[in-house]
C-alpha cells in the first residue's frame, strides 16, 4: 500500500472538474501536501480551489519550464494524479490536442518513471469508440481501438505509446466513462446533461435532448454509463495506493442508462413531472456520436475495490440539492 500522506503529490488539472473534486476527496482524508498545477486562464474555475487545503498552486507552463530546468526542485513529489487535459471532444485543433494531451502526458511520464514516482493519468472511454471491440480493460490489444473524435485518439496516443514502450506495467491509466457532479460549471458545452439541464429547467420548465438517428435507438434511449465524480475520485485514489494495481483500467458504474432515465432523476430531484423536448442532433456530431458505453469493471473490482456507489438518483439527488440549487461547490457543503 502506498501511502499518500509521505510525500508530496502533484495534481494537474487541480482546478477543473474531476481534479478538484480528487483533491477535496484527499482533503477529507486528512491529506493537505499536495501541488497543484492547472491553466486558469479566463474560466471561473479558480473558484474550484478556494475551499481546498493544498501546498501550493503553478501555472501549468510555468511548472513545465521549471520542471524541464529543475527538476531536482520536485524531489520530494511521490505520487502524480494527471489529470489537466482538454476534454473537449469537439475540438478540432489537432495540433493543440497532441501537444496538450499526448506530449504533455508523455514528458511526465518519463519524468515520473526516471523518478521512481507513482502515475496515474487520465486517458478516456471516448478511445473506445463506437465500441466494436467492446469496452473491456482487459483488451492487450488497444490498438484495434477506432476513437471517433481527435479528443479521444489523443488519449489514444498516449495509452498506445505506454502499452509499446513498457509502462502499463508500473503506471496507471483511468478510462472515466460519462463523470458527472459538483465543479463542472466552468465546462462550458462540456457540462454534463445534469449541470444543463437543471439551467433549462429553472428557465423553460423542460429539458432537451437530442433526437436518434440510429433505428436501433429510440429518441432518448441512447445509453450511456454515468458515473458521480465522488465515486470516480474515490477509485482514482484506491489505485494510486495499490501498488499491485498497474495498468489501464475502466472507471464507470457499470450499468448503463438512457438519456431519459437521467433527464426524469433530476425532474425527480427537483419536485418536478418530466417535461422532455427532442431536438435534432446537430450534424457536426452525428457520426462522431457514441450512442452506448458501458465499463466493464471487473478488472477494478479485482483489486479489491468494493465501495457502494450512488445510484443514479441517489447522486442526481446529491449533486441537485446539495450543490446546483446553492450553486455550491465540494468544500462549501
Amino acid at each position: 500500500m502506498i501511502d499518500l500522506k509521505s510525500g508530496k503529490i502533484l495534481v494537474t488539472g487541480g482546478a477543473g472538474f474531476i481534479g478538484s473534486a480528487l483533491v477535496w476527496e484527499l482533503n477529507q482524508r486528512g491529506i493537505d501536501n499536495i501541488l497543484i498545477t492547472d491553466y486558469l486562464g479566463n474560466s471561473e474555475k479558480w473558484r474550484n480551489l478556494v475551499s481546498l487545503k493544498y501546498n501550493d498552486y503553478l501555472e501549468a507552463d510555468a511548472f513545465l519550464g521549471w520542471l524541464q530546468g529543475n527538476p531536482s526542485d520536485f524531489d520530494d513529489v511521490k505520487v502524480i494524479f494527471h489529470l489537466g487535459a482538454c476534454s473537449s471532444t469537439t475540438e478540432k485543433d489537432a495540433s493543440y490536442l497532441v501537444r496538450n494531451n499526448y506530449e504533455y502526458t508523455r514528458l511526465l511520464a518519463l519524468w515520473a518513471a526516471d523518478k521512481d514516482i507513482r502515475f496515474v493519468y487520465a486517458s478516456s472511454a471516448a478511445t473506445y469508440g463506437e465500441g466494436e471491440q467492446g469496452m473491456d480493460d482487459h483488451m492487450p490489444n488497444i490498438s484495434d481501438l477506432k476513437p471517433l473524435n481527435m479528443y479521444g485518439y489523443s488519449k489514444q496516443m498516449f495509452d498506445l505509446f505506454a502499452q509499446k514502450n513498457g509502462f502499463l506495467d508500473k503506471i496507471v491509466g483511468l478510462k472515466f466513462f460519462n463523470v458527472y457532479g459538483p465543479n463542472e460549471d466552468h465546462k462550458d458545452d462540456m457540462r454534463s446533461l445534469v449541470n444543463k439541464a437543471f439551467s433549462q429547467i429553472q428557465e423553460t420548465g423542460k429539458v432537451k435532448l437530442f433526437k436518434s438517428h440510429k433505428k436501433e435507438y429510440a429518441d432518448g434511449e441512447q445509453l450511456r454509463d454515468f458515473l458521480y465524480v465522488k465515486d470516480a475520485v474515490k477509485m482514482a485514489i484506491h489505485l494510486a495506493e495499490n501498488e499491485f494495481a498497474n495498468g489501464i483500467y475502466n472507471l464507470g458504474s457499470g450499468k448503463s442508462n438512457s438519456w431519459i432515465t437521467l433527464a426524469t432523476a433530476i425532474f425527480s430531484a427537483l419536485g418536478k413531472k418530466p417535461n422532455i423536448e427532442f431536438i435534432d442532433m446537430p450534424e457536426a456530431i452525428r457520426e462522431k456520436y457514441q450512442y452506448f458505453t458501458e465499463a466493464n469493471t471487473s478488472k477494478l473490482k479485482s483489486t479489491g475495490y468494493d465501495q457502494k456507489l450512488f445510484t443514479l438518483q441517489e447522486a442526481v439527488a446529491d449533486y441537485v440539492k446539495k450543490y446546483l440549487l446553492h450553486d455550491s461547490r465540494l468544500g462549501n457543503d
